[in-house]
């Protein structure tokens, strides 16, 4: 079981220093306490999945030596996993909080708080 997650979500990545919001664009008509659904699509950087401060991966281009620190820009191309088995928004399986989404610059992005407190899902 996990619960549902929503706009306004708090993600971190185990790479960067700061936590961000998840930004789910209401267009699914879908809500759960007043708040957009989220899904394993909404995984877009810059759309849904925001900068979170400084990175600290080497594998990101623009951590640069000695310090080893560099702006995020988030670089995800998978979707997010594992997702609902039961809950799906346009034949999408919804986001629970133990959904995990893989940075390509070596980053697991985490669901910190799900933006809703009260909808439990398989």
């Amino acid at each position: 079981m996990g619960i549902l997650v929503g706009m306004g979500a708090q993600c971190v990545c185990s790479m960067g220093l700061t936590p961000t919001p998840l930004m789910i664009l209401p267009q699914k008509k879908v809500f759960g306490e007043n708040k957009p659904i989220a899904t394993a699509q909404d995984n877009k950087p810059m759309v849904n999945i925001m900068p979170f401060g400084i990175c600290k991966s080497p594998a990101n281009p623009g951590v640069k030596p000695p310090v080893m620190q560099g702006p995020c820009v988030p670089n995800t191309a998978a979707p997010w996993a594992p997702c609902s088995s039961t809950v799906f928004v346009g034949g999408v399986p919804a986001l629970t909080n133990n959904s995990k989404l893989v940075c390509n610059y070596g980053g697991v992005i985490s669901i910190m708080n799900p933006g809703i407190t009260k909808v439990m899902v398989k």
